[in-house]
């Protein structure tokens, strides 16, 4: 790993920090209560940035989908994302990773890469922006969940009391957005929420040993052997209509959603443990709902400014609680 660290500060790539256990100083380990103010503040911007790039990717998809179709959405963003993470993996001459992180990294790819953007895609042909966010604002509480069994992390009853409250407070104004209606298009959501909970929950864990940004990197290079051969098939099925519209939302899910928004997220989380990041995600349904009626004109109840608050609140409870 020395290799790496060596290779990656000498570049100017302001988002490849310090992120071994010891510099990042993650709260998900014995020693977390020591980390610095200075890194727990960063990481929470961080993650926060990461949040906001994220409550963009249901609006662009829907964007996107006016000219490709899902299956040829969903390869050529991994495609467009791999292309940009590769080139600076190999402008950085980063060496491989060690081969006990390639499950890791291929849980990531399955899960954030493909699992996540594929499930959600399909939903939203069907499926209304407000209604997909149900999924996001379960998804907090699910990789929280899966962090305690898969890192052996013990948040504390506050922080988990907090964590129910702002789900289901997210939860009951999603579903009262949708008509309280499950259809094909949650079953397809709530897979989406599974496996992107275990990509967030392992590439947390990878983003204590490699830079944030080299996770999602090669990730996203792992998945090309799936992704090119996808690409070529559903673009030679599925017609494409370019306009300003598909070609902007699917430049944002590839470089903002796709490849930075993950680079932030992780360092993030590696910064300030797996749980607390996934809370801040309670903020994205709202923030996704403001973003579907100022780009895709959809309308929102007077629901949406309580909802708000309490989320924020719970959020702040969350963030000040003591795993």
């Amino acid at each position: 790993m020395r290799a790496q660290n060596s290779a990656t500060s000498s570049s100017a790539i302001a988002v490849d920090g310090p992120s071994t256990p010891d510099s990042a100083g993650s709260p998900d380990s014995p020693g977390s209560q020591h980390t610095a103010p200075g890194t727990r503040s960063f990481g929470t911007l961080q993650a926060a940035l990461g949040v906001v790039a994220f409550s963009l990717t249901f609006p662009a998809t829907a964007w996107g989908l006016e000219g490709f179709g899902p299956w040829s959405l969903i390869a050529v963003r991994s495609i467009l994302a791999a292309v940009i993470a590769g080139g600076c993996l190999l402008a950085l001459r980063v060496p491989l990773p060690e081969r006990r992180h390639w499950f890791g990294l291929a849980v990531v790819g399955g899960g954030v890469v493909l699992g996540f953007p594929l499930l959600t895609t399909l939903a939203l042909q069907t499926s209304t922006t407000a209604h997909a966010a149900v999924v996001v604002g379960l998804l907090p509480l699910t990789t929280a969940l899966l962090s305690a069994l898969r890192l052996g992390t013990r948040p504390s009853r506050t922080f988990w009391i907090a964590a129910l409250a702002g789900a289901a407070a997210v939860l009951a104004f999603t579903v009262q957005q949708s008509g309280g209606a499950l259809t094909t298009a949650d079953a397809l959501l709530f897979g989406a929420l599974l496996v992107c909970a275990a990509g967030y929950t392992e590439g947390g864990r990878l983003a204590r040993t490699m830079p944030g940004w080299q996770v999602i990197g090669w990730a996203l290079v792992l998945c090309l052997p799936l992704t090119v051969p996808m690409a070529a098939v559903a673009l030679s099925f599925e017609p494409v209509h370019l306009t300003a519209h598909s070609v902007t939302g699917l430049l944002w899910v590839a470089v903002g959603s796709q490849f930075l928004g993950l680079v932030v997220w992780y360092r993030g989380m590696a910064a300030i443990g797996v749980p607390k990041a996934s809370q801040l995600q309670l903020a994205q349904p709202l923030l996704t709902l403001v973003w579907s009626v100022l780009l895709l004109g959809e309308h929102l109840t007077v629901a949406a400014p309580l909802t708000a608050a309490a989320v924020l609140v719970c959020i702040a409870v969350t963030q000040r609680a003591r795993g």
